[in-house]
């Protein structure tokens, strides 16, 4: 049977990861080795020590740097697929040359909507707001070195009412990411995408 082991990236509170983390509890073929983040402040740091997962604390110099960042992943941890859950960092290219259409990432909106720089958190949820859009999801892509805009593999959408302020479209984006996103994880895994 493969095995598949999946690096999480996060620089947050870690509520995708955990999601993650606790979805492939019930798949032996798929793990978690290790999650990365960029934020010594982050939350999800207190999540994998919960979830007895090991953490490492890299900073922006490190995840640029090829000779710290490949042996870790690639030796130490033996990480076959990257997702980022709330990785807010340009993805460097060495790492997309080393892991090619092997790191997946969720977006809170639908795509190339709402997409690029700074469109991240409640920013998305406001944008979608203000523009008076009627429908919101969720958006799962490959990583390529442009933010938002690799190849979609994946959407949903949800409905939205004029009385949703950002905070309640967020609410409802984040129902669809915990339902859809293991599960896509998995699915992508086997496909050997």
């Amino acid at each position: 049977m493969t095995s598949f082991k999946v690096a999480i990236f996060a620089s947050g509170s870690g509520s995708n990861a955990e999601n993650i983390i606790q979805d492939f509890q019930s798949y032996s073929e798929f793990t978690v080795p290790v999650v990365i983040t960029n934020n010594p402040n982050a939350g999800v740091i207190a999540r994998s020590e919960k979830l007895h997962i090991p953490h490492e604390i890299l900073s922006a110099g490190d995840i640029k740097t090829p000779t710290t960042l490949l042996p870790l992943l690639q030796d130490t941890y033996e990480v076959t697929h990257i997702v980022l859950a709330g990785y807010l960092k340009l993805i460097p290219e060495h790492l997309i040359d080393a892991f090619p259409n092997r790191i997946l990432n969720i977006h809170p909106a639908l795509l190339p909507k709402y997409g690029g720089k700074g469109m991240y958190g409640s920013a998305v949820h406001r944008a979608v707001k203000n523009n008076g859009e009627k429908e919101s999801g969720i958006t799962i892509h490959i990583v390529s070195s442009q933010y938002d805009s690799g190849e979609i593999i994946f959407q949903k959408t949800v409905p939205l009412s004029s009385a949703d302020n950002p905070k309640d479209i967020e609410e409802k984006v984040r129902q669809l990411e915990i339902k859809y996103y293991p599960q896509i994880i998995r699915k992508w895994c086997l496909q050997g995408k």
